[in-house]
């Protein structure tokens, strides 16, 4: 008996272990970028559509300076192998932006961007939603191999300054290493 009490010790040292494991796993997340704004894993907002449902995070006004809200999803297969994302026109056209208003203009042209190995563009929007009000919104598109990865952010403040909020989310650790497994099929 005093032989098997340290294999039984450590048996249920083990399941304790893995039970807080699987229950820390479902927990929301909570990501901190660089400039310690912290965002918070939240319910996908949008209805089903031809894509998988998407990664959203909240980003509250004390981190991020006013509320600001991303959606993020990969698109498999969705993009050109040769040239990645090649124009503004293809920003417009998978970007996302139609999940949050089917009435959107961009502000500006759009600039090249760069998340750790992945490139592709980000342009600034003016969303005008049904009830009347305009929000200002940012459509980035990444292309990794012959996938993208979509990126819708939106929220108070300029769209310069919501882009900035953005691109440091997708290339802080977590948001990145979630990108990089979904593009991957993992």
């Amino acid at each position: 008996m005093m032989r098997r009490l340290p294999v039984i010790a450590a048996a249920v040292l083990a399941l304790g272990a893995l039970s807080g494991a699987a229950a820390v796993r479902d927990l929301p997340v909570q990501m901190e970028t660089p400039r310690h704004a912290l965002w918070r894993d939240i319910a996908w907002p949008f209805p089903r559509d031809a894509w998988p449902a998407g990664r959203a995070f909240r980003c509250d006004a004390a981190s991020c300076g006013g509320a600001v809200e991303i959606y993020l999803r990969p698109k498999i297969g969705f993009c050109n192998c040769d040239t990645g994302v090649a124009d503004d026109d293809e920003v417009d056209r998978v970007a996302d932006l139609d999940l949050i208003s089917d009435r959107f203009a961009p502000t500006e042209p759009g600039r090249v961007v760069h998340v750790a190995d992945m490139a592709g563009r980000a342009r600034n929007y003016e969303l005008k939603m049904r009830d009347g009000t305009q929000h200002v919104a940012v459509g980035i598109a990444l292309s990794h191999r012959c996938d993208l990865m979509v990126a819708v952010v939106r929220g108070e403040g300029a769209g310069s300054e919501l882009q900035r909020f953005a691109l440091e989310f997708l290339a802080s650790g977590d948001a990145h290493h979630w990108m990089m497994a979904a593009l991957d099929g993992r």
